[in-house]
């Protein structure tokens, strides 16, 4: 059973810091695209950063620059570290994992909220 476990997020006011960690039990992590999702409210799901195997990096144009994707296959781990923060970056964010047999699993969330 796979389960990904997310922590890190929390309130912190705009320009600052947060690093958001997902931690992967149950699959074979180094195979696997990892993301981070967010949900804002109002708005639909959209993809923030994604990584795949090799370490090749994606991501959306509203965090370029700021958001920067990393992995840890020996701790079956997942980060996202934001700086810069903005409020319109306050929304529920998601880990998400894609097997190799292309099945996709989610986190239960963590709650992001940046401050003006």
């Amino acid at each position: 059973q796979v389960q990904l476990v997310e922590s890190g997020g929390g309130l912190v006011q705009a320009g600052g810091s947060l690093r958001l960690s997902c931690a992967a039990f149950g699959t074979i992590f180094s195979r696997n695209v990892m993301a981070w999702y967010r949900r804002a409210p109002g708005k639909q799901r959209e993809l923030v950063a994604a990584i795949g195997s090799g370490g090749n990096t994606n991501y959306a144009d509203s965090v370029k620059g700021r958001f920067t994707i990393s992995r840890d296959n020996a701790k079956n781990t997942v980060y996202l570290q934001m700086n810069s923060l903005k409020p319109e970056d306050t929304a529920v964010y998601y880990c998400n994992a894609l097997d190799t047999r292309m099945t996709t699993y989610w986190g239960q969330g963590t709650q992001v909220t940046v401050s003006s």
